[in-house]
């Protein structure tokens, strides 16, 4: 029997010959008994193709497992219905965490959470294994630079030091800021790098794990750091340079507007480049390539990024200082300072065990905060490929959820 028009199984008997063929018929032979022929396996399922940095899909049981890429995850054609239109069919499949259409700004936001409760174990290994060494590296550095630092209690305790507690103190705080600056920034790295990996592969309603994230991500951990410094070293030189031109011309007024219009235009680059991390991650790209992508991406669309980036570093804000507020008034009083050493405190205050309360504060707060940043960036990405270039179709396929209909 043919599964399909045009192809029959292998091992298929031919076809008989009759009177129709124009042969006589002949007269029947006895045939020697045979064994039934042994039952023919249907050919392996193929698990469904996926655009490129998705990672491979789970091979079917005992099969072996050869994902192609298909095109149109970096940056392939671009499908009807982009530029922020919907497309032509009603076609909404919802396989993960978000539905396969244009987004809300409530199901980016949605979409985020949702991939932190879905894949709860993974994303917890992340972040809080992230948190927690960022806080105790930050606690020591802030112990040793800053509240042991006889430079900085001196500026405390008298309104004119000297030169030369001028030159400790500036020495400790710079110290400080290189240490929890540095931790910082490779926190970051490595949180944006895994967890757009997990909310790659929630988007296409499949799980994953610590070790699977880390394998995907850990090559490209080089350029994704790279990019991390080089966007904020190009914001910076985007304020820096027009100050440096209004200072240059002796004018007060003149200074104050060069000044004003570098932060807009760092501002407006930091808009610009902010989708570079998902797309050097998921699009295999190099540094400028995925600078140049998310310019691509945002272009004509910046102040709906702009407002939906600008939303969620308000919210997290918010949702930081009300888990870390409750935490620091506790360390006061737990340090024998009292409640009101978060108010009135100084940084001398600052003793083993209030660092050590107020740390549980932070690691909970930036255990929350990470997975929702990343998340949100990896989905505004995926939201504006799916408005531009028909995305949704790719990921429809890629999840085995079949391709729209066109025209319904």
């Amino acid at each position: 029997m043919s599964d399909t028009p045009g192809w029959a199984s292998p091992g298929s008997p031919p076809p008989e010959r009759g009177p129709e063929d124009g042969s006589p018929p002949q007269a029947p032979q006895p045939q020697p008994p045979q064994s039934p022929p042994p039952p023919q396996s249907p050919p392996p399922a193929q698990p469904p193709a996926q655009p490129q940095g998705w990672g491979a899909a789970p091979p079917p049981p005992h099969q072996p497992h050869h994902p192609q890429p298909q095109p149109g995850w970096g940056g392939g054609p671009h499908q009807p219905g982009g530029w922020g239109g919907w497309h032509p069919h009603t076609f909404a499949a919802k396989p993960g965490v978000i539905p396969l259409r244009p987004l809300g700004v409530g199901e980016i936001l949605d979409g985020a959470v949702s991939t932190t409760r879905a894949h709860w174990r993974t994303v917890l290994a992340i972040a809080l294994g992230i948190a927690i060494v960022t806080q105790l590296i930050a606690a020591i550095a802030m112990r040793l630079w800053v509240s042991d630092s006889s430079g900085l209690a001196a500026l405390e305790d008298n309104p004119n030091p000297s030169d030369e507690q001028l030159r400790d103190a500036l020495g400790d705080l710079a110290a400080f800021g290189s240490v929890t600056g540095l931790i910082t920034i490779l926190g970051s790295v490595l949180a944006t790098a895994m967890l757009t990996i997990v909310v790659s592969r929630a988007v296409l309603g499949r799980s994953v794990t610590f070790a699977e994230a880390w394998q995907d991500s850990r090559s490209r951990l080089l350029r994704l750091l790279g990019l991390v410094l080089l966007v904020p070293l190009i914001a910076a030189l985007a304020v820096a340079v027009p100050v440096l031109v209004g200072a240059l011309t002796g004018s007060a007024g003149f200074t104050v507007l060069t000044t004003i219009g570098g932060i807009v235009l760092a501002v407006w680059l930091w808009v610009r480049l902010s989708l570079a991390a998902p797309a050097l991650m998921l699009e295999r790209q190099g540094v400028i390539a995925a600078l140049r992508r998310s310019a691509k991406l945002v272009r004509g669309s910046w102040w709906r990024v702009f407002g939906i980036q600008l939303l969620v570093v308000v919210l997290l804000t918010v949702v930081g200082s009300i888990i870390e507020f409750p935490t620091s008034m506790i360390a006061g009083i737990v340090a024998g300072n009292g409640a009101d050493s978060f108010f009135e405190g100084t940084v001398s205050d600052m003793s083993w065990t209030y660092l050590a309360v107020s740390g549980i504060g932070a690691v909970i707060a930036s255990t929350i905060t990470l997975p929702v940043s990343a998340g949100v960036t990896a989905l505004l990405y995926i939201d504006q490929r799916i408005r531009r270039e028909g995305l949704d179709i790719e990921l429809a396929r890629a999840a085995g959820v079949g391709t729209p209909p066109q025209g319904s």
